[in-house]
C-alpha cells in the first residue's frame, strides 16, 4: 500500500484567509481526491500592526513574509494569498504557481446602520469614511472633496464591528469579494463602478505561491490555473511593478478580456485626489493559439510578473506582461510622473512624523511611569 500523500498549506489566521485557503483546497480535492491537505496558520506583520495605516508602516510583504519564510524552510508546500497582498517581486526561488478564478474585483460601500440603504452621494458634507487604503481615499476624495477619511484597520470582521459600534465612521470601503466570501453580501450598500473607484491590482483574485522547483506542487496547481484571470493579473502586476507602486502610492486598474482582446485602464492619483492620470491600452490576444502543454516551468525558470505559465500560452503571458509595462511607461513618460514622486515623498514624510510621535509618546509614558513609581516609594517611606 502506498503512503498517503500529505500537502501542507500555509495561511493567515483570519477567518477570511482560511475561507480562501479552504476554497482552493476543496477545488484541488476534486482533481486529487487521494491527497490529504493540512492547513498551517500563522500571523503576519500586517496582522500584528493595527495602529497605523498600511502606507505608514513603511514595509513591504506585510501580509506575506512569514508565510514565505515557511515556504523557504519547507514547513509548508504552498500558500494561498489574496493576490493583491502579494508583492510584485517575490523572494528567490518562489513563484505564483497558479491564480484561481477571479471573483468580483470591485470595491463596496458599507454604511453605518444609521445610513443603511444610502449611497455615497446621499451622505452629508463632512461625512467620515473609514479606510486605510490610499487608493480608495484618493479616488473618493476626487468625487466627494468634503468627506473626511480616518484610518480603520483589522480584518473584515474587526472593521465592520468598528463601523457599527464606534459611531466614528459614516461608512467604510471594503472589497466586494471579501464580503461575498464571508457571506456578508447583504451589508453592501453600493458597489463602486470604475468611474467612482477603480480597483487594486489583482483584487478579487487568489494566488497560490510555491517553490519554483517543486514540480509535484506546480503540476497539482495547474488544474486550477484560470487563464483569463492569469492574463489580467499578469498585466496588472507588470503595470504596478514598472511603476514601483504599492500601498504607498494610489495606483488602480480596470481590466477586461472580451472577444480575444485585452483592455486595461491604469491610473495614479495624488493623495488628496486633486491630481490624477488614467491611461488606456488594448491588445489583441491569440485566439488561435493552441493550449500550452501543462508543464510546471518555462525555459530557464521564466515567469511573468512572478506568475508561471503552467498551461497558459507563453506568448499570451508575454504579451500581457509587456502590455502592463507599456501602460506604466505611458504614465511615467507623461506629465503625471510627478504625481507618483509627490505621493511617495508625502508618505515618506508622514512615516517620519508618525515615528516621531510614537517615540515621543513612549518617552512620555516612560516618564509618567517613573514619576508614579517615585510617588509610591515616597508614600511608603512616609508611612
Amino acid at each position: 500500500m502506498s503512503a498517503e500523500k500529505v500537502v501542507k498549506v500555509g495561511s493567515r489566521k483570519s477567518e477570511l484567509a482560511l475561507k480562501q485557503t479552504n476554497t482552493v483546497i476543496n477545488k484541488l480535492k476534486e482533481y486529487h481526491p487521494d491527497v490529504t491537505f493540512e492547513v498551517v496558520t500563522m500571523a503576519t506583520t500586517g496582522d500584528k500592526i493595527l495602529d497605523a495605516a498600511l502606507s505608514k508602516i513603511g514595509e513591504k510583504s506585510l501580509f506575506t513574509r512569514e508565510l514565505e519564510n515557511a515556504l523557504v524552510d519547507k514547513s509548508v508546500d504552498f500558500v494561498v494569498h489574496s493576490l493583491k497582498d502579494l508583492p510584485t517581486n517575490l523572494p528567490k526561488d518562489l513563484v505564483v504557481g497558479c491564480v484561481y478564478k477571479r471573483d468580483s474585483p470591485y470595491d463596496a460601500v458599507v454604511m453605518h446602520p444609521k445610513h443603511k440603504g444610502k449611497t455615497l452621494k446621499d451622505l452629508p458634507d463632512g461625512s467620515v469614511i473609514g479606510t486605510s487604503s490610499l487608493r480608495r481615499q484618493s479616488q473618493i476624495a476626487r468625487k466627494f472633496p468634503t468627506f473626511k477619511f480616518e484610518n480603520i484597520r483589522g480584518n473584515v470582521n474587526t472593521r465592520l464591528r468598528k463601523l457599527d459600534d464606534d459611531n466614528k465612521y459614516d461608512a467604510t470601503i471594503l472589497a466586494v469579494a471579501g464580503l461575498d466570501r464571508m457571506g456578508w453580501s447583504h451589508r453592501i450598500d453600493q458597489v463602486l463602478t470604475p468611474d467612482l473607484c477603480m480597483y487594486a491590482v489583482s483584487q478579487g483574485a487568489m494566488g497560490v505561491e510555491c517553490r519554483s522547483e517543486d514540480k509535484d506542487t506546480l503540476d497539482m496547481l495547474s488544474a486550477i490555473h484560470d487563464k483569463d484571470t492569469v492574463l489580467q493579473c499578469v498585466t496588472e502586476r507588470a503595470f504596478l511593478k514598472t511603476l514601483e507602486g504599492g500601498c504607498s502610492v494610489p495606483v488602480c486598474v480596470f481590466t477586461e478580456i472580451k472577444d480575444s482582446q485585452l483592455n486595461i485602464d491604469g491610473g495614479v492619483f495624488s493623495i488628496d485626489g486633486s491630481k490624477h492620470k488614467i491611461v488606456h491600452i488594448s491588445k489583441d490576444l491569440c485566439p488561435d493559439q493552441e493550449p500550452a502543454k501543462k508543464v510546471c516551468r518555462t525555459e530557464n525558470g521564466k515567469t511573468y510578473a512572478s506568475v508561471v505559465s503552467n498551461g497558459v500560452s507563453k506568448e499570451e503571458m508575454q504579451l500581457c506582461e509587456d502590455a502592463g509595462m507599456e501602460l506604466a511607461r505611458l504614465i511615467l513618460d507623461s506629465d503625471a510622473g510627478h504625481i507618483i514622486a509627490e505621493a511617495k515623498e508625502e508618505i515618506r514624510l508622514a512615516i517620519i512624523e508618525d515615528n516621531k510621535k510614537k517615540i515621543e509618546e513612549a518617552k512620555n509614558k516612560s516618564s509618567e511611569t517613573k514619576t508614579e513609581n517615585g510617588s509610591n516609594s515616597n508614600a511608603q517611606t512616609v508611612s
